[in-house]
């Protein structure tokens, strides 16, 4: 099983803007769990303490094969929610292994 993590830091700096930019990402990622048969699991989660050095939000997903993780990635639902993503936040980082 392969585990893919993505964290963001996001782009806004008040807590209403930030909270919907929070919303809107949770939901367009994890609506693509009945949209993409490759995904295992997957949960968008926000920080919930030490929010000056902490990112701010983080998805874990899991995944069968490396393959099904590419498929994931370059799925048409995915490339669609890619540049919701990429508008709201301000860093990204991810680590991908196997379980």
């Amino acid at each position: 099983m392969i585990r893919h993590i993505v964290m963001w830091k996001l782009a806004a700096t008040d807590p209403a803007e930030k909270a919907e930019a929070a919303a809107t990402i949770t939901r367009e990622l994890t609506g693509l769990v009945p949209l993409i048969p490759e995904i295992g699991t997957l949960e968008v989660r926000a920080n919930e303490g030490y929010f000056d050095v902490n990112f701010d939000l983080v998805l874990i997903a899991e995944y069968a094969t490396w393959a099904d993780l590419e498929a994931y990635q370059v799925h048409p639902e995915h490339q669609r929610v890619v540049p919701i993503v990429r508008a709201n936040v301000s860093a990204r980082a991810s680590v991908d292994f196997e379980v």
